[in-house]
């Protein structure tokens, strides 16, 4: 990586902290190919312990299931690098982590693990917020090299980030809103019965 870039790095990341740190936004990262860089491109920021609370590094799909509560069905469907397995990583950090914001990166930064349809440089990205809302990215790098996969992945997170955090955010308990992300069931309203008047006997 290039001098100039790791300045735009370095600068979307700082402003990414200030817009957190002005909205009282924290944020948690679930990383798997990048393993950790997200969050060390935020705390490599003096100051940064304000926004960021901890990252997730689930490298193996069982640390993906025990540290994120991503559905081993999930894994054996659609696979680790894949919007599903990254929309449930988002999701479980969120639940585990008492934060507002959180992304998950899981790709291929190659040079090997290819497969049919997954080529090298696919990563899959998800973010999400308390308030509800979540954003999926998929991106296709391209063989690039491992490095240069790795640190765009970083660029595009921070962005999506920078995205849910200048959204709105709804004042409501963190814990009850949380359930906003899984499905309900739908009660069916009850029906009471129709009292009806009697008629005077004419």
């Amino acid at each position: 990586m290039s001098r100039s870039e790791a300045g735009s790095n370095n600068a979307l990341a700082r402003s990414l902290l200030d817009l957190c740190r002005s909205r009282r936004l924290m944020i948690a990262t679930a990383e798997s190919c990048t393993g950790g860089l997200v969050s060390g491109a935020l705390t490599d920021i003096p100051g940064s312990s304000d926004v960021i609370d901890r990252a997730f590094v689930t490298y193996s799909n069982d640390a993906k299931r025990s540290m994120l509560g991503v559905d081993a069905t999930t894994l054996a469907t659609f696979g680790a690098v894949s919007k599903e397995t990254a929309t449930q990583m988002a999701v479980g950090a969120l639940e585990r982590a008492d934060v507002d914001l959180t992304v998950a990166i899981t790709g291929i930064a190659g040079p090997g693990g290819a497969t049919a349809g997954k080529p090298v440089g696919l990563v899959h990205f998800a973010a999400a917020a308390r308030d509800g809302r979540i954003i999926h990215r998929e991106c296709r790098f391209g063989a690039i090299g491992r490095t240069a996969v790795r640190q765009r992945a970083v660029v595009e997170a921070l962005k999506m980030l920078m995205e849910l955090a200048r959204g709105p955010q709804q004042v409501k308990p963190r814990r009850a809103a949380v359930s906003r992300l899984r499905p309900r069931a739908v009660r069916t309203p009850r029906r009471h019965p129709v009292k009806r008047r009697s008629l005077p006997r004419g």
